[in-house]
């Protein structure tokens, strides 16, 4: 089971944006405002908290951990995303701003 895991974290860490891939604020907004109500959850659970297409949020979960401002962990068995301290500053911020 650990090793599934760790196999989709690599995983999660590997996958590549499209060079010109820009996030939508509004989106990286609901994502942040989620994560910090609820606290680390898998991306299914952050897709309905969003009510955003699993596809989309995933490609803003990159980027987002690619800025360091998110990252995969291991609860109970499972991966869930959870924001960093740099991410919590960042959420901060843009909750301030819009």
């Amino acid at each position: 089971m650990a090793d599934r895991i760790r196999k989709t974290i690599k995983t999660i860490k590997s996958k590549k944006l499209e060079p010109d891939f820009d996030p939508s604020m509004k989106t990286l907004l609901r994502i942040m405002k989620a994560m910090t109500e609820h606290g680390a959850k898998g991306k299914t659970q952050l897709s309905r908290y969003t009510n955003l297409n699993y596809a989309r949020l995933v490609k803003h979960i990159v980027w987002l951990e690619k800025k360091g401002l998110v990252e995969s962990i291991i609860e109970d068995n499972k991966v869930n995303v959870a924001l960093t301290t740099r991410g919590r500053k960042f959420a901060s911020m843009i909750s301030k701003i819009i």
